[in-house]
């Protein structure tokens, strides 16, 4: 890993960012809002993040080449997804700061190593074992009983790579599904959690160590993609202190330098378990852009660039609700409530399931 800078990006500096999507250019344009450039490195010529920067490197992630010449045009670098290839994090930072650091990367891009993670910390999470075949998968299952969850160690999100697990459940034909998705990563079985509830919590931290948390946000899902997030989370003050606690204590041990977002389980009896970490903005910090003192795209700019970290006091509460696919052709009808913040990304085909934009309502009720 390169040293942070010992001084605090001066104005006008570059930020690269790697990736092309939505949160790079939710980051890019706070980084415009205190000064800075940014200069987005993705395979994409039509990424959102390149519509409101002024420099994009267009070429694979394993182009050597490309992100050597990146490197030297920029003065940090920062990830707005994890699933980049380890070895061009690795690579640029080598040769310029680079946050998060490529071991954050390593961690949280597979999930068994972000359990193993957690328990040598001491941060709980549901019980867990890693699936090689469909051997192993028979035999975990008979142990830890149904029902439980199957999931593709690597690569996985918004529901994909996943399968539920019951009592008459095919196990090979669970597992032939699953071997096509783990591209050779393996897979982990966990034990399903009956929570009350799943929330969220985003932690920045400094490259001083300083550290700052958004409040607890509860997070609900349709067909695995978050639908909505409700500000502050409905859950007892002490679960929610749990999860705070357990976010900043996550963010010291792991050694970040940026922002880390941890999803966690709220059991009914009040137990907090962390289930997956995102070294990056995410999309439960969205309401953060209209209900914060400071905005999760912000805090991370600051984090990144040696500036002192923001409040991150809520002016109101929120419900951040996404816009997935075709609900994009009513997203204009969101403005005719004044409370409402439209967010579009500027993605022209609205594919089922791709996220489009979102709308925050500030001061709902519920």
């Amino acid at each position: 890993m390169a040293n942070p800078a010992s001084s605090p990006l001066r104005p006008g500096a570059v930020i690269g960012i790697l990736g092309g999507g939505q949160l790079g250019r939710m980051t890019a344009i706070a980084a415009a809002h205190l000064g800075y450039r940014s200069h987005v490195f993705c395979p994409d010529a039509d990424a959102p993040a390149t519509h409101v920067t002024s420099r994009a490197t267009i070429a694979p992630y394993e182009d050597e080449a490309a992100l050597a010449a990146f490197a030297a045009a920029v003065d940090v670098v920062t990830i707005e997804f994890e699933n980049i290839p380890l070895t061009a994090a690795q690579f640029l930072a080598a040769r310029v700061p680079f946050h998060p650091d490529p071991a954050i990367l390593s961690i949280c891009q597979n999930r068994l190593r972000e359990k193993e993670f957690c328990g040598k910390i001491g941060v709980p999470t549901t019980r867990y074992t890693s699936v090689t075949d469909a051997a192993s998968l028979a035999a975990a299952v008979a142990d830890m009983g149904s029902p439980c969850v199957l999931k593709t160690a690597e690569m996985g999100y918004d529901g994909k790579g996943q399968v539920a697990i019951a009592a008459d459940t095919d196990l090979g034909a669970a597992w032939a599904g699953m071997a096509q998705a783990a591209t050779g990563a393996g897979a982990i079985l966990e034990r399903y959690v009956d929570f009350r509830l799943e929330v969220s919590v985003i932690v920045a931290r400094g490259s001083d160590g300083a550290r700052q948390t958004f409040v607890p946000v509860e997070n609900q899902h349709k067909h695995h993609i978050l639908d909505q997030t409700i500000v502050p989370a409905r859950a007892p003050a002490k679960a929610l202190d749990k999860a705070e606690g357990i976010a900043r204590h996550m963010a010291a041990e792991i050694g970040l330098v940026g922002l880390l977002a941890i999803e966690m389980f709220v059991t009914g009896d009040g137990e907090v378990l962390v289930n997956e970490l995102a070294p990056r903005p995410h999309n439960s910090g969205h309401w953060t852009l209209d209900a914060c003192v400071t905005s999760q795209f912000e805090q991370l700019v600051r984090a990144i660039a040696g500036l002192p970290l923001g409040s991150t006091e809520p002016l109101a509460d929120a419900v951040m609700k996404n816009l997935v696919g075709d609900d994009v052709a009513s997203a204009s009808t969101h403005l005719n409530d004044p409370r409402a913040k439209l967010h579009l990304y500027g993605k022209t085909e609205a594919r089922p399931g791709r996220k489009m934009g979102h709308v925050t309502r500030i001061n709902p009720k519920y």
